[in-house]
């Protein structure tokens, strides 16, 4: 299928979808995780074993081939897949990724990807802040006021 033919989806309509596909699989996600390299990434999994999945957002052709900084993402997490709508062309996904077509509504997991296991002392590191910033933004959602109260800067 052509580029012109991929109906244009939101990103945070694919993070919908894709989150919800990965709590189907036993995950719970952030959107938009801060990592410690600067980068941010779309989102953030956390397996029941403690497997640490990124998911990089991808809403066209252009936008896979103006933004290679998913390559530094593979230090942060087990797994990285790519969620990408319906009609995208999914040879330009790279074999050791995975790959998920993503709607708002869900998403299919079409390939797993390569794993690439996290040591001990990131792996924690990322568990620990991972944690943190579930509990800061719920406060948030509970307390809107909080932030004004946050130490911790990154949302």
């Amino acid at each position: 299928m052509s580029q012109s033919a991929v109906e244009p989806i939101a990103a945070p309509f694919l993070a919908r979808g894709a989150c919800r596909a990965l709590e189907l699989l036993g995950y719970v996600s952030l959107v938009e995780f801060p990592l410690a390299n600067g980068r941010r990434a779309d989102i953030l999994a956390l397996g029941k074993t403690g497997d640490l999945v990124i998911v990089e957002i991808k809403i066209s052709v252009a936008d896979f081939r103006a933004d290679r900084k998913w390559i530094a993402y593979r230090d942060f997490s087990d797994r990285l897949y790519f969620a990408v709508p319906r009609g995208f062309p999914r040879a330009l996904i790279p074999d050791e990724c995975g790959l998920m077509v993503a709607d708002p509504y869900g998403a299919a997991v079409l390939r797993g990807g390569a794993m690439t296991k996290l040591t001990a002392g990131r792996r924690r590191a990322l568990t620990m802040r991972f944690a943190r910033i579930a509990a800061t933004r719920l406060r948030r959602h509970l307390d809107p006021d909080a932030v004004r109260l946050d130490g911790l800067r990154s949302s």
